[in-house]
């Protein structure tokens, strides 16, 4: 395989810190290029992120002593230096939007953990094991752009990942009419450790700015079809959530309640023979895990502690299928936020784009 340089802006964050620990032994993909904000700038990577690195594994070596860039006044450099970026930045989402699409705009391909472009009509968002078919919109997005090479692809937010992987076969098979989620989101998934956040110990916060928007709004693109111009997106079902912080370092659970149209349900059996056809993940990519998919039968499974880390952090968990009293069925699931939920869907993403000569 072809290998391909990489750059990541917003490298010295939470999620930009995570791109940095995949990048360190991926077979395809060689970091050349760090950038984050102003006040970073000109500082080696190790220094800008002394008293904040968060991963559980030391700052890879050959990262450490890579100079930090302005991500905005270096774009020139960064994109001559590189073949795409990693986007994870922290701004204000039209500084997001209008940075993104300026390194679109120079040629340089963009792969974004930012909410900025979800809503962009041509602008792919992926879960390369549910949409892939929906890279196709790239050639609309380009001829808009002006551009041969840049594009921008995003990925959902990061509590989508734990759910839509089980709902979405569903709907494809048996046609889902409606579904009610709740999500436990960890920590980590506002750019801080347990450490570093007094307000949640001992403590459940009934509040994520945004996070109930995106889990209803989100699906219905992932859900939508390629058309000549954009995603057309789907009319539903139509899903509402209710979104809390725990005290949990990693991990996003997601508690489902879901029904099917009249005279539609398919049987118990049904629901888990359509997850475990899905399970088998048929992208025969780095970061793809084997089983996509996989269900506990146990009553106490999935554990965010004991399953979070499945599959390198890549695979879904799903358990506690069961009849409810006013929805048709409800189960758990769940997913690691910062890597198939964030860096690393992003980096699966990249992957599936290379894979298809995008990148």
């Amino acid at each position: 395989m072809k290998q391909y340089k990489v750059g990541i802006i917003g490298a010295t964050g939470m999620v930009g810190q995570r791109f940095v620990a995949l990048m360190e032994h991926h077979p395809w993909f060689t970091l050349c290029a760090v950038a984050a904000s102003p006040r970073s700038a000109g500082k080696s990577y190790a220094e800008a992120v002394a008293d904040r690195w968060a991963m559980e594994t030391p700052i890879p070596a050959d990262t450490a002593d890579l100079t930090v860039l302005d991500a905005e006044a270096d774009m020139a450099k960064i994109v001559a230096a590189v073949d795409f970026v990693f986007s994870a930045v922290d701004m204000k989402k039209e500084e997001i939007y209008a940075l993104e699409e300026a390194y679109a705009r120079a040629e340089c391909p963009v792969v974004s953990n930012n909410s900025a472009h979800r809503w962009t009509p041509d602008v792919p968002m992926l879960i390369p094991e549910l949409n892939a078919e929906h890279a196709e919109v790239i050639d609309a997005q380009r001829k808009r752009l002006g551009t041969k090479r840049g594009f921008i692809s995003v990925k959902s937010n990061c509590s989508l990942q734990s759910y839509m992987p089980a709902l979405y076969p569903l709907h494809k098979q048996f046609g889902l009419e409606k579904a009610l989620v709740c999500t436990y989101q960890a920590i980590s998934g506002a750019g801080k450790t347990l450490d570093n956040a007094p307000e949640i110990t001992d403590n459940v916060i009934p509040y994520i700015g945004g996070e109930e928007e995106k889990s209803e709004r989100e699906p219905l693109k992932l859900w939508g079809t390629v058309q000549d111009d954009g995603i057309q997106t789907a009319d539903g079902p139509s899903i509402t959530a209710q979104c809390v912080r725990v005290p949990v370092s990693d991990g996003h659970m997601a508690a489902v309640f879901m029904s099917f149209p009249p005279g539609k349900r398919p049987e118990p059996y049904e629901v888990k023979a359509c997850w475990a056809e899905s399970s088998i993940g048929d992208l025969d990519l780095p970061s793809a895990p084997k089983r996509f998919l996989h269900y506990f039968e146990e009553e106490n499974r999935p554990q965010t502690r004991l399953d979070r880390n499945l599959e390198h952090g890549m695979a879904i968990s799903i358990g506690r299928f069961r009849e409810d009293t006013q929805y048709d069925y409800k189960f758990i699931c769940l997913s690691h936020n910062t890597l198939r939920g964030a860096a690393g869907g992003a980096v699966l993403m990249a992957e599936l784009l290379c894979s298809k000569g995008y990148i």
